[in-house]
């Protein structure tokens, strides 16, 4: 349980910091990483290490859908 706690306040972490460490060159880029570390984040407490791999696929997925959007 206590491995859990820290992989997600890692993440939690990494997804607050993610926008201003982020050096991509548009928002399909930046918006892909962060719907991508918010998946793994989900996908790490739904589903453990298996649930982690689909949900950041996921994320990065749909994030990059939306920051596509968003650079149109």
């Amino acid at each position: 349980m206590k491995s859990r706690l820290v992989i997600v306040l890692v993440l939690v972490f990494l997804c607050i910091c993610l926008p201003l460490m982020n050096g991509c060159a548009n928002n399909a880029q930046t918006c892909a990483a962060i719907g991508g570390a918010g998946g793994v984040l989900i996908g790490a407490v739904a589903g453990g290490g298996g649930g982690a791999i689909v949900g950041g696929l996921i994320g990065a997925g749909g994030g990059y859908v939306v920051g596509n959007e968003m650079d149109k």
